[in-house]
């Protein structure tokens, strides 16, 4: 392996440098250059021998080396091992980040890297027990391609309908993953089977699954950190930030108030300030102080009469001296 891995060092990196410049590096989203990178770097300074990352029952759970479950996934066989992987990276990579945002892709490929390494170690094990074999729990399984089909899920989640070419036959997106799994397993044996069925749970367990949510709700407690006084940024579920209000109108319980974020823009203004004078704001927020207290129509003036619909401004002065002082 190590012997192949050294011999096709060259072709590899060639092609997935061309595919990049090709692309164009200002065309890929940050997080999915950064992935790339991390993956192309540990691919030619590797923090340890292959079989010495790679991911296995015996080795991790018999061995309790866990470390394997973040190592494994970052690194490659050989060069053209980690040509197809990134090339489908850069595929996914720029829909889904464009998506989700930057921040939650990050989030995502973060627990996907995780979970599939250990729903990969429960699949081994249990066909371990099914089989008697003790084969599956020695099987060693490295490479970022688990994820890629937790990432395929997801993106063919978001982007519904639609089929791919798979061998010159096209093939609804929705059972794309199933046959995919299928084929390369035929075509090519050496590759993990379990690894890449692991990456499928995995996004289903995101796309139809409670992982989700569980993501939706650590991120929320992790940024708001118990603290509600002031505007916060924070995840929502489609991954872009969003800004915290601190309180509701009329309400002493602290509450969390999602703007609309879907497309860029400027924080969200409060209607007092909008374009306004410091003079126009000052009589916006009276007037407002004072339909909260029953309307302009029940406001008397100075002279004992209802007022009209457009006080002047001495009048809304002494209207706000009265709220003060009754």
């Amino acid at each position: 392996m190590m012997r192949n891995r050294q011999r096709g060092s060259n072709l590899g990196l060639l092609l997935l440098a061309s595919q990049v410049f090709q692309l164009g590096i200002d065309n890929i989203p940050p997080v999915t250059l950064a992935t790339l990178g991390l993956n192309v770097y540990l691919f030619l300074f590797p923090v340890k021998p292959l079989l010495q990352t790679c991911l296995s029952v015996r080795e991790a759970y018999w061995y309790r080396d866990w470390s394997r479950l973040l190592l494994s996934p970052f690194h490659h066989a050989d060069d053209m091992h980690l040509y197809f992987n990134m090339a489908s990276l850069l595929w996914k990579g720029i829909k889904l980040e464009r998506k989700l945002g930057g921040a939650w892709f990050a989030y995502l490929l973060s627990v996907f890297s995780l979970l599939t390494g250990l729903v990969y170690l429960l699949l081994e094990t249990g066909l371990t027990h099914m089989t008697e074999d003790s084969s599956y729990s020695l099987q060693c399984a490295v490479g970022f391609s688990g994820v890629l089909f937790g990432l395929k899920v997801v993106n063919n989640h978001y982007h519904p309908g639609g089929a791919t070419y798979i061998m010159g036959l096209p093939v609804a997106n929705r059972y794309a993953c199933w046959v995919e799994l299928v084929l390369i397993h035929i075509m090519n044996p050496g590759t993990s089977f379990v690894g890449h069925l692991a990456g499928i749970l995995v996004g289903l367990l995101y796309t139809t699954g409670p992982l989700k949510s569980l993501m939706k709700t650590c991120a929320g407690f992790v940024t708001s950190n118990g603290q509600y006084g002031g505007q916060q940024t924070y995840y929502n579920p489609s991954g872009y930030s969003g800004y915290g209000a601190p309180y509701p109108p009329n309400s002493g319980a602290p509450y969390r108030q999602q703007y609309d974020t879907r497309t860029p823009s400027a924080p969200p203004q409060h209607p007092y300030t909008a374009g306004l004078s410091e003079d126009e704001q000052y009589e916006t927020a009276v007037r407002a102080s004072l339909n909260d207290r029953g309307g302009f129509t029940q406001a008397r003036s100075s002279r004992g009469s209802y007022a009209h619909s457009n006080p002047t401004p001495e009048e809304i002065r002494w209207r706000r001296l009265q709220r003060f002082n009754s």
